[in-house]
Formats: C-alpha cells, structure tokens, sequence
C-alpha cells in the first residue's frame, strides 16, 4: 500500500521533470517530509485550462487532497479511507472506474515509507490479538535519485451545501494506484535484509517510469484495456529501501530527518 510519503521537490524543479505549462506560484506547497492522508500534494495532470477558449489539454501542476471522494458522494467523509486504487481492480470499482478511463495524475514523490509487516505481526492479527510489535518503518525510493512518479487518480466533488463561487465548494481530491510489490532483488538493499520489497510489505505503489507518462496522462485515452496495459509493473531492479526512525510513524513529526538512513532497524522493532 501508500499510507505515507516524502515530497521535497519544489514546484519548479517538478515543472521541469513533467514538462509541465501550467502552474500557479500561489500553490506552492512547503517541502513534506511525511505525507499522510487527507494532506494536499501535488499532482500532474493533463486537463484544458478552466475558461479556456481552446479544449486542447493543458499539463499543469496542481494541489489536490490525498483521498479520492467520487463525484457520486453524499459526503467526503470516506475519502480518508480511499488513499489507494488496486491496480488489478481499478478498472471496475465503482469508486475509481470513472476516473480511470478519463482523470488520471502522477503524484510525485522522493519515495515512500513502507512498515514491514513481519510473520510475527501477522500471526498475532490471525490470532485477534490487539497488541502489535514495534514496527520498522522503511523509506523505499528510485536507485538512482530521480522523482518516484507514482500512478494516480484524481476526481471532482461539488459540496452542495455551500453556493455557486464559494472557494470550497468544488473539492479536488486524488488516490495512488497500488500493485503487487517486487520479489526480485532490490537495486541497493540493507546488509541484513530485507533483500525485496516484498519482504517489508505485499503491496507498493505503482511506479511510472517516463516513458510511460504521456500516455498514462492523456484524457483522450479512454480505452480501459489499452489502459491496463499502462499498469504492468516498472522493470525489475530500479528501487532501494533502508530503515529510518520510527518518529516518521508520528504525523506531526517532519523534516528531512525522517529520511536519514539507519545502520540497522531500531531496537525493538521488527524485521
């Protein structure tokens, strides 16, 4: 899954990397060190300009809230609970099917935090016990120090409860698409394991390698198989992941400390 990520880069170094024509300095965000759910981040996407004369779609850089609220919603209070899409069901929930043949958004990161869901974790939740073990967060990221373009969905949502012109009447929210995490070896791995991004949890965000942006981004590309295709895994042997302080599992904690790599798993926790 996504729960947590780390977004440093400022919005003009982002305008660069996606080529991006349109954004507004009066959006830009502080850099954020831990990304939690219901925060604003931001999101590239393909959409014409409001008021535009002309239809042609526009690359423009957005600030978006983590946690999709379809437009079908009586209220965004579950958009909380809907930070990721499955990407081997995407195509088909009723909550991400619309936005995925027709709103789709990279949300760019540094990397992401990862908890590492050990065999003593998981048989104490088969057992239903409440108690849990001390877990060992991980940061995960591109070997080689480039944007984690993760795959996204964004969507529109009119609060009926506020008028026409109201700056909050119209929410934008977003959700990163999730796929199995790699079994094959990571490119830089900890000397003590884990050794593949399965070994810390099941599943990652999906990764968008660049040739893969342009296509992904396109809203005239509706065709939900030609899509699907979009969603196969990045090549094998890309990512590194180390272990950092578990003060990232804390939201309020933030700052480029989070993201200090540790000789080995603190003690207590697991893996």
């Amino acid at each position: 899954m996504c729960g947590r990520y780390a977004a440093s880069r400022r919005p003009e170094d982002l305008a660069g990397i996606f080529e991006v024509e349109k954004w507004e300095p009066e959006e830009t965000l502080d850099p954020d060190y831990n990304v939690a759910p219901t925060k604003e981040v931001y999101a590239v996407l393909d959409r014409p300009l409001k008021d535009a004369q002309s239809p042609k779609p526009v690359r423009q850089l957005r600030r978006l809230k983590w946690g999709l609220v379809p437009s079908w919603a009586k209220t965004p209070e579950g958009g909380a609970r809907m930070i990721n899409a499955r990407a081997e069901t995407v195509h088909e929930k009723p909550s991400y099917r619309r936005a995925f043949a027709a709103r789709r958004c990279i949300v760019p990161a540094d990397g992401y935090y990862e908890w590492v869901t050990g065999s003593a974790e998981r048989d104490l939740e088969v057992e239903g016990k409440k108690k849990r073990p001390r877990k060992q967060p991980y940061f995960v990221l591109p070997a080689d120090g480039s944007v984690f373009a993760m795959a996204g969905l964004y969507e529109f949502w009119r609060d009926r409860t506020l008028p026409d012109g109201h700056p909050q009447a119209w929410w934008v929210t977003c959700s990163v698409i999730t796929t199995e995490a790699e079994t094959s070896p990571l490119a830089v791995a900890p000397a003590d394991g884990p050794y593949a991004l399965a070994d810390i949890h099941p599943r990652m965000p999906l990764m968008l390698t660049p040739d893969r942006w342009d296509a992904w981004l396109d809203p005239a590309r509706t065709d939900v198989d030609g899509l699907r295709e979009l969603l196969a895994p990045p090549p094998a042997g890309l990512m590194r992941a180390y272990p950092v302080s578990t003060a990232v599992s804390n939201v309020r904690n933030n700052g480029p400390e989070l993201l200090k790599e540790l000789e080995g798993p603190e003690e207590g926790t697991l893996f």
